[in-house]
């Protein structure tokens, strides 16, 4: 890969992830800018999580180039880490901390003491709107709360860089809407987010730009407004319909 753009968090140039016979990446060229909410498209299966993983340093590429802040994830996954939180589609809270020690314990990770991390933990659990269940075991609280809860615990060593596994999966409309209004106020922070979603709403009203990929591939990159205008479209999921031959659900 050439030298990085500076404008650009994420660089990814011919990816390719397999798992045996299987290809599960199968060439993605990908570009997040700084400061911008990218959405990655597509059902379960088609390659999103894989890549996702591989940018967060969690599994390495089978060949290809991606590079986070400029570093490639092969070369410096520990200093790519430090800079980013990641939120999982799994729930991996600790079943036996109440909901604010989650926070500090998972801030043990960073190196963060707990005189730092217990009031950015609380000012955390206030942002999302959950700080009044703070001393309540985490094996109590709803799902759209514990979802919340892996957000916060996403932000807790305020990373530049916020990847997003289907963050409202099993979420109610409340609990979306909470985490929809708190992506939007990082954004304006100046966070870059990248978020891997198979809700095209929610992808039309939260991303600046969005990437379409099916089965390993990038099929279309671009705004969803240009996207919806260049196919004669009404909404992403007739986008993808057209792109795929598809429904987003089948």
């Amino acid at each position: 890969m050439n030298r990085m753009n500076e404008h650009n968090v994420i660089e990814i140039k011919g990816l390719v992830k397999d798992y045996g016979e299987k290809h599960a990446v199968k060439g993605v060229d990908l570009a997040v800018r700084k400061g911008e909410l990218f959405g990655l498209l597509g059902p379960n299966g088609a390659g999103k999580t894989t890549t996702m993983r591989i940018i967060h340093c969690f599994m390495p590429p089978t060949s290809g180039e991606v590079r986070i802040f400029g570093m490639s994830v092969t070369d410096s996954p520990s200093e790519i880490k430090a800079r980013m939180g990641v939120m999982p589609q799994d729930d991996n809270l600790d079943p036996d901390l109440n909901t604010l020690d989650n926070l500090i314990v998972y801030a043990r990770y960073f190196d963060i003491p707990a005189s730092v991390s217990r009031p950015r933990a609380k000012r955390l659990l206030e942002f999302l709107e959950i700080s009044d269940e703070a001393r309540t075991n985490v094996q109590k609280l709803s799902g759209g709360m514990r979802r919340r809860l892996i957000l916060a615990r996403t932000l807790i060593n305020e990373p530049k860089l916020v990847v997003l596994d289907e963050p409202t999966t099993g979420m109610d409309p409340r609990s979306r809407h909470s985490v929809w209004d708190a992506l939007n106020k990082l954004r304006q922070e100046g966070k870059t987010i990248l978020m891997s979603t198979h809700y095209m709403e929610e992808a039309e009203v939260l991303c600046d730009r969005v990437a379409i990929i099916y089965e390993g591939l990038i099929v279309e990159t671009d705004t969803p407004a240009a996207m919806m205008e260049r196919h004669s479209c009404g909404n992403l999921e007739e986008v993808y319909l057209k792109l795929t031959g598809r429904r987003l659900s089948e």
